[in-house]
């Protein structure tokens, strides 16, 4: 077990997020606000990003900083849950095969393909007329 504050980052899709987590009451915080206040979309999206600690029954056991930026809320929450759960493991290594069992570890590398010139999106070209 680690004393000092241990940081972690996790992405996914544009969303980073920075996770401080040192042993504590269960206090969460994102961008200096509570997570619940911060994620306001629903009860299932705080039970999301939070996944990792109620796998590993420690949802009272750690005080957990997080900065998050860029990207939409469903990122944002896949964000958090990567970095809660890397910071987790950092702190102790015995967290991570229940962790990896339950793909926290894995980066969700699934973004936006890019619009490609002479097409619409990114696959969808311009509507064929016959006349």
């Amino acid at each position: 077990m680690a004393a000092k504050p241990i940081w972690a980052v996790g992405r996914r899709k544009t969303s980073v997020a920075r996770a401080r987590i040192s042993a504590g009451s269960g206090k969460i915080t994102v961008n200096q606000k509570d997570v619940t206040e911060y994620i306001k979309n629903g009860e299932h999206l705080v039970r999301r990003a939070l996944e990792p600690l109620f796998t590993l029954d420690a949802r009272d056991k750690y005080d957990i900083l997080l900065n998050v930026s860029g990207g939409g809320v469903v990122g944002q929450v896949g964000a958090i849950r990567h970095a809660v759960a890397r910071a987790l493991v950092a702190f102790n290594e015995a967290f991570k095969p229940a962790l990896k069992k339950e793909g926290f570890l894995t980066r969700d590398n699934r973004m936006v393909e890019r619009k490609k010139y002479g097409l619409r999106k990114a696959r969808r070209g311009t509507q064929f007329s016959k006349r």
